[in-house]
């Protein structure tokens, strides 16, 4: 069978097959590292915007175990699953529930986001939006998966100062018995996160969010934040308590950050790690027994893809994950709740085909390049 495909600028492409990661005896130790996983839509079902999402529970969950294979730990019902934007509220709450029960079966790593999305769309009072962050809180630790007390559009919308976050987050804290991860995801991936923890200078944001794990550093395990800026994220990583972690979802800088410097070096909780898991497994591997050379070489060629993967509009880069998942068989379609497919252009996604292919990201090259053309000419390149 043929590896060649026609792009949409007409020149031909060659899929190489190189690559492929073997699979690490065990996860990490010198990083906590957990991959945000996307869910796999049900194609026969009627997944367009507005509807309520039907999954496809097998071919979701058989790819919570491909991550946990490669010793990475999921992050579950985060933005990566379309949380808010596909995934309703009773498809997140099953979601959760199933992945926890996989998640112990097998011993794996999971976190699973807590917000406040069963409430309806529009204005809540701050009350409201404590009570909803209570209840998923209740049935995340009722699950057994770590919360994330992920951002909330609600909270974003209703509160008034960084004073309104801490009373609501406070009473969070005060109700686990167990450490949480914080959530800091900028307005690129959510713009209706514009001014999370009550500013919208990011360095009174960064001290506000700083006061709230100082006050409770015994009730947070970290904080996941997403705002690719490197020097950013060093600047709030430095400050943090003793034993807080910071989980890096800077998806442009994620090798320096999880590398780290003299002062120490991030953990990890990231979507593109949902994309390049086995060249990941394989990065964490080598800097576990200090091979930094090989850590840099692994990751180098994955910083392109996700780049490209995670260019504006971020927010779209669900599209490319489910893309480049159909590409190497951990599903049988492009399809996706709420129709989402068509968030990227096929240029976009034929540039991502070829990105994934120089990363070794396609071993099986001639499946990836099948799909390929078979995607390109319904969009109206002929092969």
């Amino acid at each position: 069978m043929s590896t060649l495909v026609t792009l949409p600028d007409g020149t031909r492409h060659r899929l190489s097959g190189t690559g492929g990661f073997a699979r690490p005896d065990a996860p990490a130790t010198s990083r906590t590292a957990y991959a945000a996983a996307h869910v796999v839509a049900d194609p026969r079902a009627e997944n367009v915007p507005g509807a309520p999402a039907a999954v496809d529970w097998e071919r979701t969950l058989a790819f919570r175990h491909h991550l946990w294979s490669y010793g990475l730990g999921v992050a579950e019902a985060m933005d990566t699953a379309q949380r808010g934007m596909g995934l309703d509220h009773p498809a997140t709450r099953e979601l959760i529930r199933r992945s926890a029960a996989e998640a112990r079966a097998i011993g794996g790593r999971i976190v699973a986001g807590v917000g406040t999305d069963q409430l309806p769309a529009g204005p809540a009072d701050l009350t409201r939006i404590r009570d909803a962050y209570a209840e998923q809180l209740a049935e995340v630790r009722a699950a057994g998966a770590r919360p994330v007390l992920m951002c909330s559009r609600h909270l974003a919308a209703a509160a008034e100062g960084p004073e309104d976050y801490q009373r609501v987050y406070a009473h969070l804290l005060a109700a686990t018995d167990e450490p949480v991860v914080l959530h800091w995801l900028g307005d690129m991936f959510d713009p209706a996160l514009t001014g999370y923890w009550g500013s919208t200078d990011l360095d009174l944001a960064a001290d506000a969010v700083l006061d709230l794990v100082k006050d409770h550093a015994e009730k947070v395990d970290g904080i996941k934040v997403s705002l690719l800026d490197a020097d950013r994220e060093v600047a709030l990583r430095r400050r943090l308590p003793a034993g807080v972690r910071l989980y890096t979802g800077d998806d442009f800088h994620y090798p320096e950050l999880i590398r780290g410097d003299e002062a120490g070096h991030s953990d990890a909780l990231l979507g593109v790690f949902a994309a390049i898991a086995p060249a990941a497994a394989a990065a964490l591997t080598a800097l576990d027994r200090g091979d930094l050379v090989a850590y840099d070489e692994i990751l180098a060629p994955t910083v392109p893809l996700a780049r490209h993967l995670f260019a504006a509009p971020t927010w779209r880069y669900k599209t490319g994950i489910v893309f480049l998942a159909w590409l190497t068989g951990h599903q049988d379609h492009f399809t996706m709740v709420a129709g989402q497919q068509a968030g990227r252009s096929p240029a976009h996604l034929a540039r991502l085909l070829t990105l994934a292919d120089a990363a070794g990201l396609l071993p099986d090259a001639e499946l990836a390049a099948t799909r390929a053309r078979a995607y390109l000419t319904v969009a109206g390149v002929a092969q």
